[in-house]
């Protein structure tokens, strides 16, 4: 999408909404074109958000996600109303809802209350008739025992693989594991959000719930398992206990072992979506907010599968930054950006990106030596023998997991080694104590308190 600016944000939304006044406009200080727009109408106040297309990557379409929610709309599911659209820069025009994502200012009653209606939410969308999403061109399996899968292997991995231009062998491990151990959806099939867990409360009440670009037809399970991750930032109670309430709202049986494996599938999500957009970035790219998220979640990635699998997971120590020549410019870089303000709003968010960017290359500055020898020490004891560069040794790296992929003969081995080199970008993210390096574990499956494995 090219740039567009709030005054033309504004015309196009008083061309499609006869009748609207636009009042104000501002862009969304975050990873995709959108606007908040302020409006009035027949002397009534109006609040719209302009969701447009993601710049630098796409798991579902934005076409797709509006008609999904409209349907929802039409069903009287709490979703933001959708009013139009906007051919002229690919966006929908919806309702701005009140509330908040925050759950922090709520007492653990008013918040397991907000849960509880969102559960009730998620069992009324799950009891929807198929047909009219089917009818509607939504993505769903060719056939119902595939429901679990569709996303994961159709749209999240066909993509990645489209935008592939590097060795990773991480995700080609991850995948091949996830194909030999498919979630199995034994035909279970409804309208499913898939990335869940997003909603407005207000006070103690749920005033809609957000994001729906994910939705299509599937295994009801995946509703109940991505949140999981999401609980590790917002804090919706004990998962158990969430899933016992599933269960008697919706008067059908949770499938554990589906949900573990929809949970290890869902922590590479970030990954292949946001991956491509890391290892070559447009100019709208988010660069740091998608290399902490990718970041984050393969870390749960090793953590969920080590679980499952019940390996004992390694610890690293990151060693203390070399000096180096250029330590004094990267100081200044970072100071300077600090010390910089703006009064746009959208341009005091990119001076903070860009002051996270300066921190993580002052951080690899002194540490990415030590921790490419590191990981080419790693490989020296899987391969026998160590490969000179670090470019080289993804390389041989990925081709020893191809080869493994059919038989999972060095699975445990390649968790350990994935974990360790999983921690060591983390700890490249920011400085020692930086909320860019804190991780934070999903809840476990077995109850058990969850260990940050790392030193930083």
């Amino acid at each position: 999408m090219a740039v567009v600016s709030n005054e033309q944000v504004a015309a196009l939304v008083e061309r499609n909404m006869p009748g609207l006044r636009v009042t104000g406009v501002r862009r969304q200080q975050r990873w995709r074109p959108a606007w908040f727009v302020d409006a009035e109408r027949d002397g009534l106040d109006t609040k719209l958000m302009i969701r447009g297309e993601r710049v630098d990557t796409v798991a579902f379409p934005l076409r797709h996600e509006i008609t999904f929610h409209k349907i929802l709309q039409d069903h009287g599911i709490p979703v933001p109303k959708i009013y139009g659209w906007i051919d002229e820069i690919e966006a929908a025009i919806c309702e701005q809802v009140p509330g908040t994502t925050d759950l922090s200012m709520l007492d653990a009653v008013s918040r397991d209350r907000v849960v509880d209606e969102y559960l009730q939410t998620l069992v009324n969308v799950h009891k929807l008739p198929i047909e009219p999403f089917a009818d509607a061109g939504i993505l769903r399996a060719d056939r119902p025992e595939e429901s679990g899968t569709v996303g994961h292997f159709k749209v999240m991995e066909a993509r990645w693989r489209a935008k592939k231009i590097a060795p990773h062998p991480f995700l080609e491990f991850t995948l091949g594991w996830l194909h030999r151990h498919p979630p199995r959806s034994r035909g279970r099939e409804c309208p499913i959000v898939w990335d869940s867990g997003q909603f407005h409360q207000q006070q103690g009440r749920i005033t809609a719930i957000l994001d729906l670009e994910f939705g299509h037809i599937g295994d009801p399970m995946l509703d109940i398992t991505v949140w999981r991750m999401r609980d590790t930032l917002l804090g919706f109670g004990d998962m158990n206990k969430i899933y016992a309430r599933y269960e008697e709202l919706s008067g059908e049986p949770i499938d554990v072992e589906a949900i573990k494996l929809h949970h290890f599938a869902g922590t590479i999500g970030n990954e292949m979506m946001f991956g491509p957009a890391v290892l070559d970035p447009v100019a709208e790219t988010d660069l740091m907010n998608n290399m902490q998220w990718d970041s984050e979640t393969n870390l749960h990635a090793t953590e969920a599968l080590a679980e499952y699998l019940e390996i004992e997971l390694p610890t690293i120590e990151i060693p203390a930054p070399k000096r180096t020549r250029y330590d004094n410019s990267y100081r200044h870089l970072v100071e300077s950006l600090k010390r910089m303000d703006a009064d746009e709003p959208f341009l005091r968010h990119d001076i903070r990106l860009a002051f996270r960017t300066a921190r993580h290359l002052a951080r690899a500055n002194g540490l990415g030596d030590a921790i490419a020898e590191a990981d080419l020490d790693d490989l020296h004891q899987l391969l026998g023998h160590r490969p000179s560069t670090w470019w080289e040794g993804d390389a041989e790296l990925e081709r020893f997991v191809l080869t493994d992929k059919d038989t999972g003969h060095h699975d445990e081995a390649l968790i350990r080694l994935f974990h360790k080199r999983n921690l060591r970008v983390h700890a490249l993210l920011g400085p020692s104590g930086s909320k860019m390096i804190a991780h934070h574990p999903t809840q476990r499956f077995d109850g058990r308190e969850s260990i940050n494995t790392a030193t930083f």
